[in-house]
């Protein structure tokens, strides 16, 4: 067996990206994952399909893990989950906070089933307050909170547009692995089982850093306060957006220094967060920047004027060379920046190769695939994705003839209709 966590045994009731996402990580680390579906399958298996009940989207989620389709809704089917929840350690639950009971995988159940058992439940509220019955995707949780207009896109007609990729359901993915890992490790302290307990909300907000935090006692003139009074003031939509635009003509000077140039060939990202790293930038580009000389000067509006100055100026100069060698100058002044690049670039990227980020698995569809590798790598430890994505189904004779089913009982379960 591989990786840290092997001799770990998970299983995951879960589909589309949160939970998938989280049990691969888990799976990478070497901890043997059931994927528990459906009899039709992970909803996920149809988006951007390559083959009847095979999907890239799905394949890109589920490396590394044994799959079992049945029928939760018989009882010939519980038992055989719960069966296999009886030897496992961990159960990633990713559903609406009332489903688990109705398919008889809820924490009550399990626990008494299994004591020691570490249970993951991921929804998309939280599992308590007036919108915890909701099912939540992605574009919903960024919409809720706040996310979405926070990231200041929006179309034609001015409706905000979604972050992308979806960032709450793969940030959701990284908390279930860690709080499975942080569940193991209160078991191995206390002896028992624990619940614990994520939602897409939760990390949502928490991407959302100093924008969801308020502090009373400070007088904050900054364009979170603006907007949040003329909000409460009960200001007319049209009113509402003029008051946004105009906090963000102010800020957009003041944006010089965390930000997207075009340069002679390309795009070079710049991202410089303390006056040090502003003034190294400008000492670069050969430009002075007065307002680095001012408290406060980047973001008060008797700046303003200078500031949109400074930045066109700023674009001027960055068009003036290419992106590698504004790089090259950039590194020797220690200057953080960066090319755009863009997704299909990056498989063959040297510094993605070089940290052995990708991997090839061989699917019995698509041939060979070259994907993302593990994103955790424990040094001295050697980690291997040991499989590609499961099929519907494809590991049901051989999971439940490790739970102690007979071939006739599988064959009877199947012709059933309670497994795959």
């Amino acid at each position: 067996m591989v990786g840290i966590l092997a001799g770990i045994k998970v299983v995951e009731f879960s589909e589309v990206i949160a939970g998938p996402w989280g049990g691969m990580m888990l799976a990478d680390l070497g901890a043997e994952v059931v994927k528990v579906e459906a009899l039709e399958g992970d909803p996920w298996r149809a988006t951007t399909p390559f083959a009847p009940g095979e999907g890239r989207s799905f394949l890109s989620l589920n490396r590394g893990k044994r799959g079992l389709a049945v029928d939760l809704r018989r009882p010939e089917g519980r038992a055989v989950v719960h069966r296999l929840v009886e030897g496992a350690d961990v159960a990633v639950v990713n559903y609406r906070p009332d489903t688990p009971a109705n398919l008889g995988i809820d924490w009550d159940t399990l626990s008494a089933l299994n004591p020691r058992l570490v249970y993951v439940q991921a929804t998309a509220f939280g599992r308590r307050g007036p919108n915890a019955h909701r099912p939540g995707y992605d574009l919903i949780i960024q919409a809720v909170s706040g996310l979405l207009a926070a990231d200041g896109k929006s179309s034609d007609a001015g409706l905000p547009l979604p972050v992308s990729p979806p960032v709450a359901d793969f940030g959701t993915g990284y908390v279930i692995a860690w709080a499975a890992c942080a569940g193991l490790f209160s078991r191995e302290r206390s002896g028992k089982g624990i619940c614990v307990e994520v939602s897409l909300l939760a990390t949502a907000l928490g991407m959302l850093g100093s924008s969801f935090l308020e502090m009373p006692g400070l007088d904050r003139a900054d364009v979170t306060e603006e907007l949040r009074a003329a909000w409460r003031s009960g200001l007319p939509p049209a009113q509402l957006d003029e008051r946004y635009a105009q906090a963000r003509a102010r800020l957009a000077g003041a944006n010089v220094y965390y930000r997207c140039y075009e340069t002679a060939d390309s795009q070079v990202a710049v991202a410089c967060l303390s006056q040090p790293l502003r003034r190294k930038f400008m000492q670069v580009i050969g430009i002075e920047d007065p307002r680095l000389d001012i408290p406060g000067g980047l973001t008060s509006p008797e700046t303003t004027e200078l500031s949109v100055l400074v930045l066109a100026t700023t674009e001027i100069r960055l068009k003036e060379r290419t992106t590698a060698e504004w790089l090259e100058a950039f590194d020797g002044a220690g200057v953080p920046a960066g090319p755009v690049n863009r997704v299909f670039e990056l498989i063959d990227d040297p510094q993605v190769v070089a940290n052995d980020l990708v991997v090839e698995l061989e699917h019995p569809i698509a041939g060979p695939v070259r994907m993302l590798g593990p994103v955790i790598r424990p040094v001295g430890e050697e980690t291997v994705p040991q499989r590609v994505s499961p099929r519907i189904g494809q590991h049901d004779d051989e999971v439940l003839a490790e739970l102690g089913y007979s071939p006739d009982e599988v064959e009877r379960l199947r012709s059933g209709g309670v497994i795959g």
